[in-house]
């Protein structure tokens, strides 16, 4: 999986349109967007950051980040007039949570913070540059023996309109172990989508996952939520422990490789 498989497939150069929503291993590509930057993937240091982004007495601040060393490539699209930052956006976060990715941080608008900290200091790309309130930011992991590939996508409007998305791969050098999403970013996704799909989670519960899903649904204590996989019950019943009150939670029967949540409207 790298953006240069689906460069050589679909263009031969800055400017070509793309047509297709995905290339190659799951890269999402917007319809009809064009190419306006384009990276090889290189071996460095990549810091992504787990929180709105912040500057005090010039120093950048974040809640929270992921660092490590591995290959980071990347493509910014320029999109059709027609097609909004937010739409191209949510079909590129689909269609990776469809192909097994799940969210470690997801941030929209202000939430993010400020977008020339991300633009400047993150991607360190000016065309990148917008309104604070027109961006979107998520950080992803692949699953199963993927798991050490996180995708970046970052949407943002500039003020003459123009929209764009960059998509970015990470590979990491070495295992990147243990990686939970933001309780912010669980709960986004469970209001959003109706549901959360953790494939790896194929065991028994982890005690770490049980707290932050224990907390993530104690913040909002109106939800009540329908559990699938192999160990629902188990992990109905550590939630239970964990504080989540037991009519709140039921033992549902989706198929899934791993662990799913899923909301009862």
């Amino acid at each position: 999986m790298r953006l240069k498989l689906f460069t050589r497939a679909a263009m031969a150069g800055l400017g070509v349109l793309a047509s297709l929503p995905l290339l190659a291993d799951g890269l999402p590509v917007p319809l009809d967007a064009k190419v306006v930057d384009q990276r090889a993937a290189v071996q460095q240091e990549r810091i992504y950051p787990l929180g709105g982004l912040r500057k005090i007495s010039n120093q950048l601040r974040v809640e929270g980040k992921i660092e490590s060393r591995g290959q980071v490539s990347s493509t910014t699209y320029e999109l059709p007039r027609e097609r909004s930052a937010n739409e191209a956006f949510t079909a590129a976060r689909e269609a990776l949570q469809n192909d097994g990715g799940y969210p470690l941080f997801w941030c929209q608008a202000r939430d993010c913070g400020e977008n020339s900290l991300w633009a400047n200091e993150v991607f360190k790309n000016r065309t990148l540059s917008g309104a604070d309130e027109q961006q979107a930011f998520i950080l992803l992991r692949r699953s199963a023996e993927q798991s050490n590939t996180l995708i970046a996508l970052y949407s943002v409007t500039r003020g003459n309109k123009r929209a764009y998305l960059h998509v970015e791969e990470f590979v990491a050098g070495a295992p990147l172990g243990e990686l939970l999403p933001t309780a912010a970013t669980l709960m986004r996704e469970l209001l959003d989508t109706g549901k959360l799909d953790y494939p790896d989670l194929n065991g028994e519960p982890p005690a770490a996952w049980v707290k932050l899903i224990g907390r993530s649904l104690n913040n909002n204590t109106t939800l009540r939520v329908s559990l699938s996989g192999a160990k629902a019950q188990d992990w109905r019943e550590q939630l239970v422990k964990a504080g989540v009150r037991a009519a709140r939670l039921e033992v549902g029967n989706a198929e899934t490789d791993g662990f799913h949540v899923e909301l009862i409207r």
